[in-house]
């Protein structure tokens, strides 16, 4: 190989480099708080799904839905991974 091709080939690893630290690597970081984050749902938690609705989670069901009251008396049923924010957390019981 000349000098050129090997210059070429290592400016391409860099640049790989570059993307996977400033882009890449911070996503898959996200990703994994926020499957952490819907994962400790738990009753009573209040909650922000990511179309802007603010609710009380009501229910943890089995098949990654959650029951969230929006108004009183008024429950809808959401999709876990669209929970975008936990606002405030409740213990765990005790016993």
């Amino acid at each position: 190989m000349d000098q050129q091709t090997m210059s070429s080939f290592v400016m391409m690893g860099l640049i790989f480099a570059i993307m996977y630290f400033l882009l890449i690597r911070p996503q898959q970081k996200k990703m994994k708080e926020h499957k952490a984050m819907v994962e400790g749902l738990r009753r009573g938690d209040q909650v922000i799904t990511q179309g802007g609705l603010i609710g009380k989670v009501v229910k943890v069901k089995e098949n990654n839905e959650v029951d969230v009251e929006i108004a009183e008396g008024v429950k809808v049923r959401v999709v876990q991974s669209t929970i975008a924010q936990v606002t405030s957390k409740t213990e765990p019981a005790e016993g």
